[in-house]
């Protein structure tokens, strides 16, 4: 397989970052919604912002796509009117740099669930310094910083980690992925 992107993968990297945009702004009610529970609940689906990056990838697998389909993605929420404006191409920008960096640690050839896993965590690692200069963090206790963190590192690794990897691997089974990548045995068994 190639590394180079091609035309077909940038394409179909920007229709699932833009499908993804769509639920990102459609997220942001539920997510307000839920942070009236209190107790940091909401960090526990806060890991769908980080969704785009680590499907493109598994579906695509080639380097580059993590960060593309991430920031269009957020390009898409604010474009689609997301509730945080501009600061969401910050957020994807970064986001999507870090979750790039753990593929290229494994040199773009692992697609199980624990490095897909450890790409949300790198997600959620980049969005915290973030929030931090928004204001969103500075002020909280010690023991209610760790619960928001928690939360929030818990819920990454459901929604993006593992929750991307059994949908992308539903995907394949149904062979929608054949139109970007053919399907082969050691897909499936990078998959397990």
């Amino acid at each position: 397989m190639k590394k180079g992107l091609k035309l077909t993968d940038i394409l179909v990297t920007i229709v699932i970052a833009l499908i993804f945009g769509l639920i990102y702004k459609l997220w942001g009610p539920l997510y307000a919604t839920v942070s009236t529970v209190g107790l940091h609940i909401d960090q526990l689906i806060y890991g769908m912002w980080f969704m785009a990056a680590t499907v493109a990838y598994l579906i695509i697998r080639k380097p580059g796509v993590a960060l593309i389909a991430e920031l269009a993605a957020a390009q898409g929420e604010f474009i689609f009117g997301g509730h945080w404006g501009a600061s969401t191409i910050i957020y994807g920008l970064l986001q999507g740099l870090a979750v790039e960096l753990v593929f290229l640690m494994f040199r773009y050839k692992r697609y199980d669930m624990l490095t897909v896993c450890l790409a949300s965590v790198a997600a959620t690692l980049a969005s915290i310094p973030i929030d931090y200069y928004y204001g969103y963090i500075g002020e909280l206790a010690t023991w209610n910083l760790i619960l928001y963190l928690a939360a929030r590192f818990v819920g990454a690794i459901l929604i993006s980690g593992v929750l991307a990897h059994v949908l992308v691997r539903s995907l394949e089974k149904t062979s929608v992925t054949n139109l970007v990548r053919p399907v082969s045995s050691d897909d499936y068994i990078g998959l397990e």
